[in-house]
């Protein structure tokens, strides 16, 4: 089924917010002081464009530089990047079909807005230790 749902998720709306995650993700990495946030955004485009079967948890590990480091990104691409994934979840439940793909839509925003600190694994194993 998460086959099924990632496939029609890449048609609709995926690849068009991978785009998005890609372009801030280049613009980002021009400098050399962007490099964490634009790799972050690299993350979380491949997450946006095969989203179901992962979900997002959050590191043990990342402390008060990840804090500071999501109010920079929050500024700079967090904001935008946000604002596409609520604008497509919107269109997407306009139809009975598209329904739980906006509701994916709007559970990647948390993740949009505050990426730094957050690790995606695959939905079967959420507390899985590296």
């Amino acid at each position: 089924m998460k086959t099924i749902l990632n496939v029609i998720w890449l048609v609709l709306c995926g690849f068009w917010m991978f785009l998005g995650y890609l372009l801030a993700g280049v613009l980002l990495c021009i400098t050399i002081i962007g490099i964490p946030f634009g790799l972050a955004a690299f993350r979380i485009g491949v997450y946006a464009l095969w989203p179901f079967g992962y979900t997002v948890v959050e590191r043990r590990d990342a402390g008060a530089p990840s804090c500071v480091g999501n109010v920079l990104w929050l500024v700079l691409a967090g904001w935008w990047l946000a604002l596409g994934h609520i604008v497509t979840g919107v269109v997407l439940c306009v139809t009975i079909i598209g329904i739980p793909l906006g509701i994916a839509n709007f559970k990647l925003i948390p993740v949009s807005l505050m990426p730094l600190g957050k690790e995606i694994v695959p939905s079967d194993q959420p507390f899985a230790t590296r």
